[in-house]
C-alpha cells in the first residue's frame, strides 16, 4: 500500500496579513512555490503539491489574500502589486530561492517577482498566462465567477454549476471534494473567496488591460531565470499570438502547449501537467 504524503497546514506572513498554505516534502530540500488562480484556492494544487513531495522537493501551495483561508484584505482592495507584496514576504520568510509556479492570477504576480529579485527566484513556471490575455475568455471566466452572489442551496448544485462551464471535464460523481472551495454559511455554500476580490477587478479591468499590460511585458523582458511556459491548447485566455508574443519577451522560455487542455491546465491534464512540469525543474535544480 502506498504510505500517504504527510501534509501540513501552516501560516505565513503576507504584506500585513496572514497567509494559510499547504506544505509537503523534506523540510531541507529545494522549494517549489505553487500560486493559484483568481477565485481559486491552495486545493487547487492538491495533486501536484503531492507529486512534488514524493520527488523530494519542499512544496509550498499558498491561499493568496482574500482567497481560501487567507486572511483578506483588510480595506477590500487587491491590486497585482499588493499580490506581488504578499508573495515576496512568503519567499523570504521560505527561503532557499524557490521555483515559483504560478497559474493565471499567480503566474502574473510571478512575473515581476522573478523579474525583480530580492527575494531571488530559481526559475519560474507560468500556467496558462502572459502579459497579453484575451478580454473575451477573460470576461467568461469573471461571468462564471459572479454568476451565484447568493450561493448554492447544495453541493449538487454548486456541482452543476461547474459542470455547466467546463462541459469538458467529466463530471465527478462524489461531489465532497467541492467542499474544499466552498464555505457554508447561512445554510448556503458561497466560493471561497472576499466579494470585494471580485468588485475590484471589474473596476481595474481597463487599467489592467493598458497599464497593467507594458508593466508587465517589461517585467517580462528583465526576467533571466530559467522560464517554462505552459499554455492549454483550449484556452480562451492565452492565445497562440499571446504566447508567441511572450516567446519574443522573453527569447530564453522553454513552451509546452498542453493538448487537449483549457485554461485550467493542472486540472485538464493532471498526468501530462506534472509530467513536463517536473522534467523542467528537475533540469533546474542541483539534486
Amino acid at each position: 500500500m502506498t504510505k500517504p504524503i504527510p501534509i501540513e497546514r501552516v501560516s505565513l506572513p503576507g504584506s500585513g496579513l496572514r497567509l494559510i498554505a499547504d506544505v509537503a516534502g523534506p523540510a531541507d530540500a529545494p522549494r517549489i512555490l505553487f500560486l493559484h488562480g483568481g477565485g481559486q484556492t491552495r486545493q487547487s494544487w492538491g495533486g501536484a503539491l503531492k507529486q512534488a513531495a514524493k520527488r523530494g522537493y519542499r512544496a509550498i501551495s499558498v491561499d493568496l489574500r482574500g482567497h481560501g483561508d487567507s486572511d483578506w484584505s483588510p480595506d477590500g482592495r487587491y491590486s497585482l502589486a499588493q499580490f506581488e507584496a504578499d508573495i515576496r514576504e512568503v519567499i523570504r520568510h521560505i527561503g532557499g530561492e524557490p521555483v515559483v509556479v504560478g497559474a493565471s492570477l499567480g503566474g502574473m504576480m510571478s512575473i515581476p517577482i522573478a523579474a525583480a529579485p530580492p527575494p531571488r527566484v530559481r526559475a519560474l513556471v507560468l500556467v496558462d498566462v502572459t502579459p497579453r490575455i484575451e478580454v473575451e475568455g477573460t470576461n467568461e471566466v469573471m461571468a462564471f465567477m459572479e454568476s451565484a452572489p447568493n450561493g448554492f442551496a447544495s453541493l449538487d448544485e454548486a456541482a452543476a454549476a461547474v459542470a455547466a462551464y467546463l462541459p469538458h471535464r467529466p463530471r465527478p460523481k462524489d461531489t465532497g471534494g467541492l467542499k474544499k472551495n466552498l464555505r457554508l454559511r447561512d445554510g448556503r455554500y458561497y466560493w471561497h473567496w472576499d466579494p470585494a476580490f471580485m468588485q475590484m477587478t471589474r473596476q481595474a479591468q481597463s487599467q489592467i488591460d493598458f497599464e497593467g499590460l507594458i508593466h508587465l511585458e517589461n517585467a517580462a523582458r528583465a526576467i533571466t531565470v530559467p522560464t517554462l511556459l505552459i499554455r492549454g491548447s483550449q484556452s480562451r485566455i492565452v492565445s497562440e499570438a499571446g504566447a508567441r508574443e511572450f516567446l519574443k519577451l522573453v527569447p530564453h522560455a522553454e513552451f509546452v502547449d498542453m493538448a487537449g487542455a483549457h485554461h485550467m491546465v493542472a486540472g485538464d491534464a493532471n498526468d501530462a501537467f506534472n509530467e513536463a512540469v517536473f522534467r523542467f525543474i528537475d533540469r533546474q535544480v542541483d539534486r
